[in-house]
Formats: structure tokens, sequence, C-alpha cells
């Protein structure tokens, strides 16, 4: 992403009093968050188990002067003013045929794309779409998950993990050849063989014609003696991005992240 990570004094979610809007100069106050780690295995796009799973509607904040919305709207791109500001903004903001939390993930995924963070964007673009599969609301869900891999393939290029996430995201969207086709794609690289193991299940369950959920502990022998490798790394963005592993890693600096 675009700016950079905050420090330890200015945590998203972390405060009691009144935070002002870094877009529109608003005062709100924002509901503190700190976040669990999940117990149950994420799911194979890396969405987190329970109970972290259940808390998307405290992810992001959004000031309700503005509409802006992040993980901490008292920080900013500088170029995010002109982003909130413009029709395509306030046009997405207020489309009622969205669910409201989905609004707000892609309001966020709106004005990363802008500012040029379009992995991050392609991440708050899936976010969405986990909302709509909340809501049963299928059509929508594989909607955002194409919005999502055209962000992911327009940014920087992608690594095998995040190759696996797309596959993934293409086979919830019902994208049959597209997921079988990137998924062989990959596997004729010689992955490792965490991905290799992950790849073969998307292959069977796009064979299968299968876009439902699935998890990374159904794609992975339970004595496998490490975490899957796309556990590890969850993407790229322009954000430089911390030591150390695992979707817990990611979904912490997430909130950290302006």
């Amino acid at each position: 992403m675009a700016s950079s990570s905050s420090s330890t004094g200015s945590k998203a979610g972390h405060s009691a009093g009144p935070l002002r809007c870094a877009v529109c100069g608003s005062e709100s106050r924002q509901p503190p968050f700190r976040p669990g780690p999940p117990e149950q295995p994420p799911d194979l796009d890396l969405r987190p188990g329970e109970p972290l799973r259940g808390t998307m509607a405290r992810w992001l904040q959004q000031c309700p002067h503005c509409a802006y919305a992040a993980p901490d709207i008292a920080r900013a791109h500088p170029a995010a003013a002109e982003a909130v500001a413009a029709g395509p903004f306030r046009a997405l903001v207020t489309e009622a045929t969205y669910p409201p939390l989905a609004r707000r993930f892609l309001a966020w995924a709106h004005v990363l794309e802008e500012t040029g963070a379009l992995h991050a964007a392609a991440e708050a673009t899936l976010h969405a779409a986990w909302v709509a599969d909340d809501l049963q609301l299928p059509e929508l869900a594989a909607e955002w998950r194409l919005d999502a891999v055209a962000l992911w393939r327009s940014g920087p290029a992608l690594d095998a993990e995040q190759t696996v996430r797309v596959t993934d995201a293409l086979r919830r969207a019902g994208a049959w050849d597209d997921a079988a086709a990137t998924a062989d794609g990959l596997a004729s690289t010689a992955p490792s063989a965490h991905v290799a193991q992950v790849l073969a299940l998307e292959l069977r369950l796009v064979a299968a014609r299968d876009d439902g959920r699935h998890t990374i502990a159904s794609a992975l022998p339970p004595t496998f003696p490490r975490p899957h490798v796309a556990q590890q790394r969850v993407g790229r963005d322009t954000t430089p991005r911390r030591k150390g592993g695992g979707v817990w890693s990611w979904l912490t600096s997430l909130f950290r992240r302006r």
C-alpha cells in the first residue's frame, strides 16, 4: 500500500477518544477494537477462522461525515481526499443495493486502488465478497471476487501464494476455465509441496464444479509439521512487509495500516 505502517501510538481502533478524520478533519468516536487470534483454520482464500472471522464489522472505521473508510481514519494517503470527493466514491457509498458493511470495504478498496495500492485493494474487495457470503448474496460475492482478481492481476507480478488465492477466488466465482488454467499454469512451475497440495485440491474442486467454502486444513494432512506456505506470506502491496508469518501476522498488520 502506498502509505507506511503506523507506530504503536496510533493503532487503528485503539483510541477511546474522538478521532479526527485525516480526509475531512471532522471528529467522530470510533469503537476500540483489538483483534484476537483465530482459533479455527482459515479458508483457502485465507479468510480467518473463528472467533476473528465473525468480527469483520469492526475491521474498518468509517467517518460519518465524508464516508472515508480505513482501518484507521486518522491516517490517509495524500491522494485519499481527492478520491473520496470524486463522483465514483460518492456513488459507491450511497449504493443502496450493496450491504452497508460491504460498502465500507469497497470504499476502502476504492481509495486504495485510486492511490495505486492494487493488491491491497484486491484484499479489501475480497473482504466485501466475504460479507456477501455471510448474507447469502452469491451473485455479489462472485462479482466482487472477480473484481479482486482483476485488481491482483493489474498490480505487481503475483507470487505462488497469491496465485493460489486468485485460483480460489475464480473457483468460488464459478469461473471454471480461468480457475483451471490458473492452477495448471502455477502447477507447471513446480511450486513448493505445500502449494502443490492446495492446487491439487483446487483442481479437484474445479473438476467437480464445487464453488463452496473449503479450509486449508482440508488441503493438507493434519500431521503436516508446518502451516501451508500461503499462511506464511499473504500477499504484497506497496507497504513494507514485516517479517514473520501467517494469516494472523497479516491480519494484525491490517489494523495498523493507513
